[in-house]
């Protein structure tokens, strides 16, 4: 089994599956009002995947992508979609001035505190600025409730993830309805992943995310353990189909929210 490296994110592996993370990040776009003046943030743009739509809708714009993580914006940079690369943590990322759009693409998620965190995020814009969210929401999964009792089996007391902050799409009206017009919504994607070469088609999916804070402090054998185990209970839980291909259903959640 290959390494599974957990220093910092690995591009080539959550890219592996860009079009299924892609297609939900252009949903969130499609939504997106017209804009006052002012800068586009890719806020936790990671590898740039989006950075060519974002260009393509606002060519005359200025375009901002921040990330915390070096070989994400490394490979971001590659796209020659950004005028400015920042690295900075979204808990306390400030923009230099009010954007006129503040654009976060399955980002907020591994960030705490959402009550505090979106109004923040908000009081950012300009006037009339627009803030559009995308996250998975899947802590109840099957994927991911696995993923807790692996832990919870080879590594009692020892592996603490927090659980999601992601809340539903009806507590993010109600929290932003105060500051503007939002719309909010979740959809249920079904993903058909591909036979992989080694291991489950789930395990390979997460594995570049959802999997990565469960197995960072652990030694190499101990993630080589963790991961044979997590396949095997995915075997029995996303059984594959005749070809070979794996139904793997998942669940985002969407707002916009255009600050009056």
């Amino acid at each position: 089994m290959e390494e599974v490296a957990v220093t910092d994110w690995e591009p080539a592996r959550y890219a592996a599956y860009r079009d299924l993370r892609l297609r939900p990040a252009l949903d969130l776009l499609a939504q997106v009002p017209d804009l006052p003046r002012g800068e586009i943030v890719d806020l936790g743009c990671g590898d740039g995947a989006v950075g060519p739509a974002l260009l393509s809708r606002y060519p005359a714009r200025s375009l901002v992508g921040v990330d915390s993580s070096d070989a994400m914006l490394a490979n971001a940079a590659l796209r020659r979609c950004y005028e400015r690369l920042d690295l900075a943590d979204i808990v306390d990322w400030q923009p230099d001035t009010p954007p006129a759009l503040i654009y976060a693409n399955a980002a907020l998620n591994w960030v705490p505190d959402h009550t505090t965190l979106i109004p923040r995020l908000a009081a950012q814009l300009a006037p009339g600025g627009v803030l559009a969210v995308q996250m998975p929401r899947q802590g109840g999964a099957r994927s991911h409730r696995m993923l807790r009792e692996v832990a919870e089996t080879l590594f009692p007391d020892r592996i603490k993830v927090a659980p999601s902050p992601v809340m539903a799409a009806g507590d993010y009206a109600r929290l932003l309805l105060p500051l503007g017009r939002v719309n909010a919504w979740s959809t249920d994607y079904l993903h058909m992943l591909d036979p992989v070469a080694e291991g489950h088609p789930v395990r390979a999916f997460t594995e570049s995310s959802a999997m990565r804070p469960y197995v960072k402090d652990l030694t190499p054998d101990e993630r080589r353990a963790f991961v044979a185990a997590y396949d095997e209970i995915l075997t029995f839980a996303y059984r594959p189909l005749p070809d070979g291909r794996v139904l793997f259903p998942f669940t985002r959640i969407f707002f916009v929210l255009e600050r009056s």
